[in-house]
């Protein structure tokens, strides 16, 4: 079986939205959020769940920045504060246990190879299946139910 690599995304990017007012996050189209529920929040930094109290920054993020036409952009929660990136290899994140995911296997110039639907449970034989194409470069999950982008999977 073939090994992933599960990689949220870089808190340098966000971490000077943190200090800003409430009205200039809205002037950029931005919202600070108090976690009301868990799950609910996933931080696409950390891949885990803000716990409720937590703050989150509700914004846009361009996930899939390729020259094609599966160019695209989404919302995203990221968890106030200095987090560490989820970067690992082996089993996927708890928070993708729990939902409904939209897999999305693309080439190295960003054209789509394959999709699919899945639950948490079953993302490594599905991703086994995707990678097994030699043209898959990477992947991206998505959270199904909303079509928000969760992380990137490349092979180890």
């Amino acid at each position: 079986m073939m090994r992933f690599r599960y990689r949220g995304l870089a808190s340098e990017g966000f971490a000077q939205l943190f200090g800003l007012s409430d009205g200039e996050l809205r002037a950029r189209g931005m919202s600070r959020i108090i976690a009301d529920a868990k799950p609910g929040f996933p931080c696409r930094v950390t891949l885990e769940d803000a716990e409720p109290g937590e703050r989150v920054l509700l914004l846009a993020f361009e996930h899939q920045p390729a020259h094609s036409p599966f160019r695209a952009s989404g919302p995203i929660f990221v968890r106030e504060g200095r987090h560490a990136m989820f970067d690992c290899a082996g089993a996927p994140p708890p928070v993708l246990d729990r939902r409904s995911l939209s897999v999305r296997a693309y080439a190295a110039d960003g054209m789509m190879v394959d999709a699919d639907v899945t639950d948490g449970a079953a993302v490594p034989s599905l991703l086994q299946r995707l990678f097994d194409a030699p043209e898959t470069a990477y992947a991206h999950i998505h959270f199904a139910r909303r079509g928000c982008y969760a992380c990137r999977v490349e092979r180890v």
